[in-house]
C-alpha cells in the first residue's frame, strides 16, 4: 500500500505568547494567526518527556501569610480602626492564608469570606484573589462544587486569571463536566503560550475521555459505508490470491462483482453461498469477513473469521488469511496481545506463506519491536522474493530503528538500502513513497517531492500520495495555497479519503479558521474505519470546538499567537505508519 495515513505541559494572570514549538523540522507559517487548540492532542508524547515549564501544582492561596505593611495580624488588631477596607480585607485574607498553611481549611474559608465581605467592590483583582484562595480552600475538602462556583467569580472579575481557570477546570473534571473542564483548560494553554505541563496533560487527558465516549456511541449507531474503490482496491493488492474459482457459484458472482468494482453487492452474493453451504463456503465467509471488516463492522466480520479458522478442512491458506485479518481486527481495537497470538497461530499452521510474515511486521513496527520486524520482512522475502512491499517496508523499518536511535552510519546504510529497492523495483509506489518520508526527514526536501512525483505516476489515484506531498509543500517551502491545492486533489481524487480531511482540518486550526477545521474533522469522523480511529478525530474536533466557544465565552482574551512550528510533529508522525 503506497503512502498511506498513520494507525497510529502558572501563574494569577496570563498572556499570549510563543506557540508550541515540536520537533526541529521548520514550519512558519507567516502572521500572527489563531493560537489552535486542535495542537492539544500532540501534548501527551511531549509531557511524557518532561518538556514544558513551570508545572507548579497550584495549590497554595495567593498572598502572604503575615500582615501587610500598616495592618496588624488579623482584623481586629491593634490599629484596626484605621485601617481602610481593603486593608482590612487584606489582613483577613492573610490570616486566612496562615489557617491554610497550617490545614485548617474551614477556618480559613471564614477568614477568606470575611476578606470578600469587606473588600470595596470596584476592586475587581483583590476581589478575585479572595474568591481564588477561597475555592483552594473548598479544594482541600474536596467540595467541588463551591470550588467550580467561587472560581466562577474568580473569572468574572478577572477573565485572564490563570490559577482561578486551571482550579475550575479540575474542579469540572471531578464533577465530570468534561466540556465545561476542556474550555476551562484550553483557556489555560492559551494564557500560559502552551507551555506548562501539568495543564497539557489535564487536557490531553479530557480530550482522550471525550473523544472515547463520543466514538464510543457513534461507532456503535453509525450506519455501513464502504470504502472507496482505491481504498479496497489498495486493501486487497496486500494478500495473496488463495484459490481460483471457476464453477458457477454466488461465491464465483461475488469474485466477478469484485473484478468489476461492484462492491456493495459482494456480501450479499456471499451470503447466498453461505447460506446453500456451497462448495466455496469457506471463502465466502472469508470474503464477506474482510467487506464487514471494511465497512467497520468488526462484530459482524469476527463470527465469520472464528468460523473458517475454526475449519481444520479448509485450505490452510484460507485459515492464515483469516488469523491475519482477525488479528489486525484486535490490534485496531487495541488488543496487541490477541493479535499477536493470531498471527503467530498463522505461522504455526502455514509457515510457507508469505503474507502471515509480511503482516506480523507491520504488526512489529506497530508495536516498536522493530528487530523482530525486519526478522519478518527478511522471512517474507526469502519466501517471496519479488515481494517489492516487504523490501520497502525492510528498508523503512531499518531506517527508523536508526532515526530513533541518532546513529548516521546506519542511517546512511539505510537510505542506501531504499536507493537499491526503487532500482531494483522501479514500478514500486510504496518504496518511493517511503523512501520520500525518509528523505523529508532528512530535510532533502527537493528529492522527496521528485519521489513523491515518481509515487503519483505510478498511482495517480493514490489520495494519500497528494496528502503527504502537500505535507511536505508546508515543510519545505512553508506554501500553504500549494499544500491544500494538493490536499484538495486528494479529495478530489477520494471523496472518503478520512486522512485529507483530517489534515486539511489540522492545518485550518493553525491558520485560526476553526469553524472549517471542525467540519473537515466531522467529514473525516464520519469516515473513520475504527472507534479507536474515531476517538482521536473526536478529540480534534473537540479541541478545535472548546477554541471557539473561549474566543466566543472570552472575547477580550488575547488568543492570537506566532503558530511557527506548532504542528511538527504531526506531520512526522502521519508520514510514519502504515495503514
Amino acid at each position: 500500500m503506497a503512502a498511506s495515513k498513520p494507525v497510529e505541559a502558572a501563574g494569577g494572570g496570563g498572556g499570549g505568547g510563543a506557540g508550541l514549538s515540536r520537533w526541529q523540522l521548520a514550519l512558519v507559517l507567516g502572521a500572527p494567526i489563531l493560537l489552535g487548540a486542535g495542537a492539544l492532542y500532540l501534548w501527551g508524547r511531549r509531557a511524557a518527556r518532561g518538556g514544558g515549564k513551570g508545572a507548579s501544582e497550584r495549590k497554595t492561596p495567593e498572598g502572604r501569610a503575615s500582615p501587610g505593611p500598616g495592618g496588624g495580624g488579623q482584623p481586629d488588631g491593634p490599629g484596626h480602626e484605621e485601617m481602610s477596607p481593603l486593608d482590612r480585607a487584606q489582613a483577613a485574607k492573610n490570616k486566612g492564608n496562615k489557617y491554610f498553611k497550617a490545614g485548617k481549611y474551614e477556618q480559613a474559608i471564614q477568614c477568606y469570606t470575611e476578606a470578600i465581605s469587606l473588600c470595596p467592590p470596584e476592586k475587581n483583582l483583590d476581589l478575585s484573589t479572595f474568591y481564588q484562595n477561597r475555592a483552594a480552600a473548598y479544594e482541600q475538602l474536596q467540595k467541588w462544587t463551591e470550588v467550580a462556583q467561587d472560581c466562577t467569580k474568580a473569572v468574572e472579575l478577572n477573565p485572564k486569571y490563570v490559577k482561578a481557570l486551571f482550579r475550575r477546570a479540575k474542579a469540572h473534571e471531578k464533577l465530570d463536566n468534561k466540556k465545561e473542564c476542556l474550555e476551562d483548560v484550553t483557556a489555560v494553554c492559551i494564557l500560559e503560550a502552551f507551555q506548562n505541563q501539568q495543564s497539557m496533560l489535564l487536557a490531553d487527558k479530557v480530550l482522550k475521555l471525550l473523544g472515547k465516549e463520543k466514538a464510543k456511541e457513534k461507532y456503535k449507531n453509525r450506519e455501513p459505508l464502504m470504502p472507496s474503490p482505491q481504498f479496497i482496491k489498495s486493501y486487497f493488492s496486500s494478500f495473496t490470491e488463495a484459490s481460483e474459482v471457476k464453477e458457477n457459484s454466488g461465491y464465483l458472482r461475488a469474485k466477478q462483482y469484485m473484478e468489476e468494482e461492484n462492491y456493495d453487492k459482494i456480501i450479499s452474493e456471499s451470503t447466498k453461498e453461505i447460506e446453500a453451504k456451497g462448495k466455496y463456503m469457506a471463502e465466502a465467509l472469508l470474503l464477506r469477513a474482510t467487506f464487514y471488516l471494511l465497512i467497520g463492522n468488526a462484530n459482524a466480520a469476527k463470527p465469520d473469521l472464528d468460523q473458517v479458522i475454526s475449519m481444520e478442512g479448509a485450505n490452510v491458506k484460507l485459515r492464515a488469511n483469516a488469523l491475519i485479518k482477525r488479528g489486525s481486527m484486535y490490534m485496531q481495537q487495541q488488543q496487541p496481545v490477541l493479535s499477536t497470538q493470531d498471527f503467530n497461530m498463522a505461522a504455526d499452521i502455514d509457515p510457507q506463506n508469505a503474507d502471515v510474515y509480511h503482516h506480523r511486521g507491520q504488526l512489529k513496527i506497530l508495536l516498536d519491536q522493530v528487530e523482530e520486524a525486519v526478522e519478518d520482512f527478511d522471512e517474507c522475502i526469502r519466501l517471496r522474493p519479488d515481494s517489492a512491499l516487504a523490501q520497502a517496508q525492510k528498508c523503512f523499518a531499518l531506517y527508523r530503528q536508526a532515526y530513533t536511535g541518532n546513529n548516521p552510519l546506519p542511517v546512511q546504510v539505510a537510505m542506501k538500502g531504499f536507493e537499491d529497492v526503487i532500482k531494483k523495483f522501479p514500478k514500486c509506489a510504496e518504496g518511493y513513497a517511503l523512501y520520500a518520508q525518509a528523505l523529508t526527514d532528512q530535510q532533502q526536501f527537493g528529492k522527496a517531492d521528485e519521489m513523491y512525483d515518481k509515487c503519483i505516476d505510478l498511482e495517480p489515484d493514490n489520495a494519500t500520495t497528494y496528502v503527504h506531498k502537500g505535507l511536505l509543500q508546508l515543510q519545505w517551502k512553508q506554501d500553504l495555497d500549494k499544500g491544500l491545492e494538493l490536499i484538495s486533489k486528494a479529495i478530489e481524487i477520494d471523496n472518503k479519503c478520512d486522512f485529507a480531511y483530517e489534515t486539511m482540518g489540522t492545518i485550518e486550526v493553525q491558520r485560526g479558521n476553526l469553524d472549517k477545521a471542525i467540519e473537515m474533522f466531522n467529514k473525516a469522523i464520519n469516515l473513520a474505519k475504527s472507534e479507536m480511529e474515531m476517538a482521536h478525530l473526536y478529540s480534534l474536533c473537540d479541541a478545535a470546538y472548546a477554541q471557539t466557544e473561549v474566543a466566543k465565552n472570552s472575547p477580550d482574551l488575547n488568543v492570537m499567537g506566532n503558530c511557527s512550528g506548532r504542528f511538527r510533529e504531526t506531520l512526522k508522525n502521519r508520514q510514519h505508519c502504515w495503514e
